[in-house]
């Protein structure tokens, strides 16, 4: 089922993003940087999800696609500028050369401003209609606190802060690193989740129970991440492997260990599975997607 309906679904996803992704001549090498982001493959996991949690909350997912592929936007900006020499100064994502490399330096970091910006303008542009007003609202102030300094980015800068300090960090590292990676990563995903609740109207215990499940999928999420980092080879990744460790940074790996990270994201999958089953019944759509998050190998 999981392969079925990832691929259904990015497929969905690919044509609009194809359809509304800025291809104006002007200013023509940034749409080209922008485009080489976007197009280089990746799970549409964010959008996907969006669409999914839509769907398990009683809504249409057709109807919030354009807003759904908002978020892919914002996530690409991210890797972006996560690849620059001044962060992880990476040279392929998604088996391909990072923006920095294939263009410059200048144009990357514009590429991803833009993309941060184009992504907020589809969700504040979709739904289009009058009666989309308020949750379009809902959620440009939903996405965009996600990845604020109260999130994404505040995330981004404690790893940089973090790093080196595997042993011996100022604050107890445990609780530091549980606190990196749901901002850095496990916002944006627990934001998509969400937004597929509150574009279908839904409010109250059930938009929060989806709102739970998404926080707990980012950070399986980035357990898995950390996993593959230390695990699995560039062709696998689609970029460079054991950065991590080489940079000396906090992760689930660098401080626990190899077996104790596997158990702690078997731990998550269960919980996932679960909370998955208590909204919308067992075997369904968010339970493939947990399973899928906590076992892949890309």
């Amino acid at each position: 089922m999981t392969d079925r309906l990832l691929a259904r679904e990015r497929e969905v996803v690919e044509r609009t993003l194809a359809r509304l992704l800025p291809t104006d001549a002007w200013p023509e090498r940034l749409h080209r940087a922008m485009a080489h982001a976007v197009f280089a493959g990746g799970k549409r996991l964010r959008p996907v999800l969006a669409r999914i949690a839509c769907r398990a909350a009683g809504g249409d997912a057709d109807r919030v696609t354009e807003a759904a592929c908002g978020l892919e936007l914002i996530h690409t900006y991210s890797l972006i500028h996560d690849d620059l020499p001044a962060f992880d100064d990476d040279v392929l994502r998604r088996g391909r050369p990072t923006v920095h490399v294939a263009f410059d330096e200048a144009t990357a970091i514009l590429a991803g401003d833009a993309l941060l910006a184009e992504g907020l303008l589809l969700l504040a542009r979709y739904p289009e209609g009058e009666e989309w007003a308020g949750r379009r609202a809902a959620a440009v102030e939903l996405v965009a606190d996600a990845v604020s300094a109260r999130g994404m980015v505040g995330g981004q800068m404690e790893d940089l802060e973090a790093t080196g300090q595997v042993a011996g960090a100022a604050s107890d590292p445990h609780t530091r690193l549980e606190r990196i990676h749901r901002a850095k990563t496990g916002r944006l995903l627990g934001a998509s989740v969400e937004l597929g609740a509150v574009l279908a109207g839904t409010a109250g215990d059930r938009r929060a129970e989806l709102a739970a499940f998404g926080a707990d999928l980012g950070l399986a999420f980035q357990i898995a991440d950390d996993i593959l980092d230390a695990t699995a080879s560039a062709s696998e990744l689609g970029k460079s492997p054991g950065k991590d460790a080489d940079a000396g940074k906090l992760t689930y790996v660098t401080l626990y260990g190899l077996d104790r990270a596997r158990a702690r994201l078997a731990e998550l999958e269960g919980r996932l599975v679960a909370s998955a089953a208590r909204i919308e019944g067992a075997g369904g759509e968010l339970a493939a997607v947990a399973r899928f998050v906590a076992r892949r190998t890309s």
